[in-house]
């Protein structure tokens, strides 16, 4: 994506303000607020090895990776460790949070090996590990192949810096939980990075109908990252998040796997030191001819035929 980077200030900033504890992120999906419209992301395949200093895949390429589980297991942990590592550079931290998206999403189709992998990743990433293959496999479940892509514009999400502010922003004018507002962001338009109407109608960074950012928009710009954020946070907060956060989820979008994908990505969040991977991350297209990623740049103004993109450019 972008190069821009979750600066270390930024981070600690993030830890001073004290996080709130969730009870439980890539994909595009695009869910809607007040919709049943589904996410569209779909699992990716394992394929050849890298390692962590590997340079990213060109453009509109899927990262390769491991053939093996054990060896996919132990590449991920590397992943996992520069992603978190203040002094990993940036074309090798941008590289390992394209392939430890690409990993989750292997690894989420294929449960079988689950019993190879999972006892290879150490203590301290379990709980993130676990967490991301189950908001994986939640996502994957709502997923619908098409044969077409669809009429969106990819672009750089707004700079990490700006978006952890405006989060935390809505946290104190709601109480919804910053981590809550950027898994939704994450989930429905790879924090912003989708331009374009989900099947459902909805718009905007955070995928709300016009008819809902209407009554919590506050006369706010239903594309602008600020303004969609603080509406997410008080639609949120209005539908009882406090009380009831599953509840408040669910209103946003109708799904019990949706709700459970959020507290997931939620959950991992509360380490900051993650968002530095998931700001990174593409996004991906579930179709009838497999996983498309889109990359920035990608523009459409109608659906395209997915066997035609593929042609001119091989994933």
């Amino acid at each position: 994506m972008n190069g821009t980077r979750v600066t270390s200030s930024a981070v600690r900033a993030l830890r001073r303000g004290g996080l709130l504890a969730v009870a439980v992120l890539v994909c595009a999906s695009v869910g809607c607020t007040d919709s049943t419209a589904t996410p569209t992301v779909p699992p990716q395949p394992a394929t050849e090895a890298t390692d962590v200093a590997a340079p990213a895949a060109p453009v509109g390429a899927q990262p390769r990776l491991a053939p093996d589980p054990a060896q996919l297991a132990d590449d991920l942990v590397a992943d996992e460790l520069a992603i978190r590592d203040p002094s990993t550079s940036q074309p090798a931290l941008v590289a390992a949070a394209r392939r430890q998206q690409v990993a989750y999403r292997s690894i989420g189709r294929h449960p079988e090996w689950d019993s190879i992998i999972r006892p290879r990743i150490p203590s301290e990433l379990l709980d993130a590990y676990d967490r991301n293959v189950d908001a994986r496999r939640q996502l994957a479940a709502m997923a619908h192949p098409r044969d077409t892509l669809p009429a969106w514009r990819i672009q750089p999400p707004a700079p990490a810096d700006e978006l952890l502010g405006y989060y935390r922003e809505a946290e104190a004018a709601t109480g919804v939980g910053w981590n809550y507002l950027a898994a939704i962001n994450l989930v429905e338009t790879r924090l912003g990075s989708i331009v374009g109407l989900s099947t459902a109608g909805a718009d905007g960074p955070m995928q709300f109908l016009p008819s809902t950012f209407a009554a919590h928009g506050e006369g706010g710009d239903i594309r602008s990252p600020h303004d969609s954020i603080m509406a997410a946070g008080r639609y949120l907060a209005a539908n009882g998040f406090g009380a009831d956060p599953d509840r408040a989820i669910y209103r946003y979008n109708h799904a019990g796997e949706y709700v459970s994908a959020i507290k997931d990505y939620a959950a991992i969040l509360a380490d900051p030191a993650t968002f530095a991977g998931f700001y990174q991350w593409d996004v991906y297209y579930v179709t009838t001819e497999g996983d498309v990623v889109l990359p920035i740049g990608y523009s459409a103004d109608e659906p395209i035929p997915v066997a035609g993109y593929l042609a001119t450019h091989p994933q």
